[in-house]
């Protein structure tokens, strides 16, 4: 058993120092209108501010209008100029599993032949590995309480068992994309098992992947200890997967790929900095604030099928009063959809069949009647500049629960997805080399005269 390591306390000298700060840090909101600033690189309306160009995802949320104005739209979203939709139809007509080859399309724009999609999945069946020693020496060893955490370093480490780590010539970069893309999953459940054994004193369960298996499946098959799943749980897993394997590029995290990448660092520090970014629960943590806020939301609605009590409920959420008093009705809402995402679309039937093979169809009808209220509420509190529909994180949180996920794993999940992405964005970034990406800041500070130490006050 590992020493554990005390925390240093906050004293009152810090927070005399944190007073300080905070008095010398405080930028006037006025001045970014003045000054024209987009925070968060978005303009008055909420659209992004294009910063790049690419060919990997795209986000359809408003027509244009022969006038030259724009109208909200039905969300659509594309990959490498195919409608995600029109993927998971072919999918499911087919009934195969998808994410190996929505992986193919990220990374190399265009669809598979059943020859290349074959050699495509036999590659990453065979880098679905990480060496014994790495389970026992980095995994098992200070497990975080955080799995985004140890997902960071266990990415980190895997520098040192590269050698050729730096290069970063593109026959290069692409042999580490699909090891991490492979990798993933593993370090996801082996993370999650070390946790388990060290903080809960849980048995340490470790099964290896099956060559045959889906991602979807291997991740069922590692993480349960008899190693059982259904086809229905599987094949909406792999739907979670391709929905969250990338999104338009505009996305926190996938930017941060662009912008790590443009300095040329190696692709280890690059995904460990993308999975800081999804770390954020403004960002990847988003489903598992859906999931407390309906916990919450079940304990103190008597009624799930009275409407007016839901409504009170998300007005009470709006104004401060329920759950954690942030005024947000979480799983609701898109920096870039309005009239609908797309993805939650997919997911909803796909959620309300597996809600009925678990006997949690009430559940899925409390949350279909939140869907349907929720926007009305906030048409009511608030002012908006566009339409608010229920977001993927809205039902995601609910699938990994009723496929007995640990909360834990949620965001990893996200991640385990999005590498796919990334790695293509990576690459994409790599064969358009451009400058180093460097947004510029201006300064609003007074410029004062130097004060000798002795007269200063």
């Amino acid at each position: 058993m590992r020493e554990k390591i005390v925390p240093v306390e906050v004293t009152p000298e810090m927070l005399e120092m944190l007073e300080v700060c905070k008095r010398n840090k405080l930028i006037n909101p006025e001045l970014y209108a003045k000054y024209d600033v987009k925070r968060g690189l978005r303009d008055i309306n909420g659209k992004g501010v294009l910063t790049g160009l690419t060919e990997i995802g795209e986000i359809h949320a408003y027509n244009t209008l022969p006038d030259g104005t724009t109208e909200p739209c039905d969300g659509k979203l594309y990959y490498h100029g195919y409608d995600v939709e029109e993927l998971i139809k072919g999918f499911i007509r087919d009934d195969r599993f998808g994410f190996e080859e929505v992986t193919y399309l990220l990374l190399f724009g265009e669809l598979p032949t059943a020859e290349k999609l074959d050699i495509f999945n036999n590659t990453l069946s065979k880098l679905r590995t990480i060496p014994p020693s790495f389970v026992r020496d980095i995994i098992m060893q200070a497990p975080s309480r955080d799995m985004m955490n140890a997902l960071s370093r266990s990415v980190l480490t895997l520098y040192a068992y590269d050698d050729k780590a730096d290069d970063i010539s593109l026959p290069n970069v692409l042999r580490q994309c699909l090891q991490l893309i492979a990798q993933f999953p593993l370090l996801a459940v082996y993370g999650y098992q070390a946790f388990k054994y060290y903080h809960a004193n849980d048995s340490f369960i470790v099964h290896a992947p099956k060559s045959e298996l889906s991602t979807a499946e291997n991740i069922l098959h590692m993480l349960r200890s008899d190693s059982s799943y259904t086809h229905l749980e599987a094949k909406i897993l792999d739907l979670a997967l391709i929905l969250h394997a990338e999104h338009g590029g505009g996305n926190n995290s996938t930017f941060t790929t662009h912008v790590v990448t443009s300095t040329g660092t190696d692709t280890y520090s690059t995904i460990a900095a993308s999975l800081g970014a999804l770390k954020g629960p403004r960002h990847g943590g988003a489903n598992i604030k859906v999931t407390q806020m309906f916990e919450d939301m079940k304990k103190n609605i008597s009624n799930w099928h009275d409407d007016r009590e839901i409504e009170q409920y998300l007005s009470d959420l709006l104004e401060k009063k329920a759950f954690d008093r942030a005024g947000l009705i979480y799983g609701m809402g898109h920096a870039v959809y309005s009239l609908s995402d797309p993805r939650a679309n997919v997911f909803k039937a796909f959620v309300e069949k597996l809600s009925l093979q678990k006997n949690r169809g009430e559940e899925f009808d409390l949350y279909s009647r939140v869907e349907r209220l929720a926007p009305q509420v906030i048409a009511e509190k608030r002012k908006m500049y566009k339409g608010v529909s229920a977001n993927v994180d809205f039902y995601s949180g609910f699938v990994y629960g009723m496929l007995d996920l640990p909360m834990e794993l949620y965001t990893p999940m996200f991640a385990v997805a999005r590498i796919s992405g990334w790695s293509a964005h990576r690459i994409e970034e790599l064969v358009n080399p451009g400058k180093i990406i460097r947004p510029a800041y201006k300064s609003v500070a007074e410029h004062k005269p130097y004060i000798p130490l002795g007269e200063r006050k």
